[in-house]
């Protein structure tokens, strides 16, 4: 296993870790690959903030509409109420979007661990999974946004299971994608990637 550590760590001195890779940090850290997706955009993070505070305008309009409803006012405090209830869905949704991802591969353990960050205290997911249940590492094409690097794992025998590690890389980044796949699949001993530089 430490000859293992030691050979990766020398192929890491030819061939640098990329600071970045489509919406992921990454660096090696003492026998730890880290890669970690950027914090998303101010604006991304205020919107579920602003959904949440329109519906609690609509639903502060339509409890006053209730009070002083007759004849027809009921549509509009019952539309109000949908409208304020359309908009916490909304920001429900954008709210899960913002969630980070997190992976780190400890040599030394010969562990992946997959971790789902949410801003809810502790509310994060992880899963370490042993190198020996990855089965492959997929470069998978997005329609319209470029290509993620897909983990494929599981158990012997047992359904395949999939995490993304990488999200967001561009057409231009191909070369840079090509090279972490390659390192990827042979730090998890997978055949077919060819060397890490090559």
């Amino acid at each position: 296993m430490l000859i293992a550590v030691a050979s990766f760590e020398d192929a890491l001195q030819e061939n640098r870790v990329p600071p970045l890779l489509g919406d992921v940090r990454l660096r090696y850290d003492g026998g730890r690959l880290v890669g970690e997706s950027r914090p998303p955009r101010w604006d991304a993070r205020m919107l579920p903030g602003l959904c949440v505070g329109v519906a609690v305008g609509c639903a502060l309009g339509a409890a006053v509409l209730v009070g002083q409803e007759k004849g027809s006012l009921p549509t509009a405090s019952a539309t109000l109420g949908l409208v304020a209830a359309a908009l916490v869905g909304v920001a429900l949704r954008l709210e899960s979007k913002l969630g980070r991802r997190r992976f780190v591969l400890h040599f030394r353990s010969e562990t992946l661990r997959v971790e789902r960050l949410a801003w809810a205290p502790g509310a994060t997911r992880a899963e370490l999974i042993p190198f020996d249940d990855v089965r492959a590492v997929h470069i998978v094409e997005r329609p319209g946004s470029g290509y993620a690097l897909v983990v494929e794992y599981g158990p012997q025998g047992a359904q395949a299971r999939r995490a993304v590690l990488v999200e967001q890389v561009r057409h231009a980044e191909g070369e840079t994608l090509h090279r972490v796949w390659r390192m990827l699949s042979n730090a998890f001993g997978l055949r077919g990637a060819g060397l890490a530089g090559g």
